[in-house]
């Protein structure tokens, strides 16, 4: 009877390390997304027109581009925020959720461009984002 309960304990233990090692995990992807999107966001939203124009791979009108820096600074907000402040942390899968639907278009466009190989940057981004995504929606789903 006795090592059963040992072993329940260190069952309990090498649960306690998992999770923390998983929610470690999550909050250094979560972080280097964030900063690379609040770069690209940033960076489509402060760059003059004829600037960014002239790095277009596919001639996309300026308001599209635009919108996908907005799209992405809030994102990179998203991702951090809400699950560091504890206030409606629900948003963060939400977030990282977005930015992997909008990875999915910089993938396509990115194939249509310039082909396969320059595609697996935002394929690789992409699926992290899916990872948070499910990371922090399964942690909210178990509670």
């Amino acid at each position: 009877m006795r090592n059963v309960v040992i072993n329940q304990q260190a069952r309990a233990n090498l649960s306690v390390r998992q999770q923390r090692m998983r929610s470690v995990t999550l909050w250094i992807i979560q972080g280097a997304l964030a900063l690379l999107f609040l770069f690209t966001g940033g960076f489509k939203l402060l760059v003059p027109t004829t600037v960014l124009q002239a790095q277009l791979a596919l001639p996309l009108p300026i308001w599209f581009i635009r919108a996908i820096g907005v799209v992405e600074a809030v994102g990179a907000l998203g991702l951090i925020l809400p699950q560091l402040t504890r206030i409606k942390p629900w948003l963060t899968p939400l977030a990282a959720g977005g930015l992997a639907l909008e990875m999915v278009g910089a993938t396509i466009v990115t194939v249509i461009a310039l082909g396969v190989a320059p595609a697996l940057m935002p394929l690789v981004v992409g699926l992290l984002a899916v990872f948070v995504a499910y990371g922090r929606g399964t942690r909210r789903r178990s509670a």
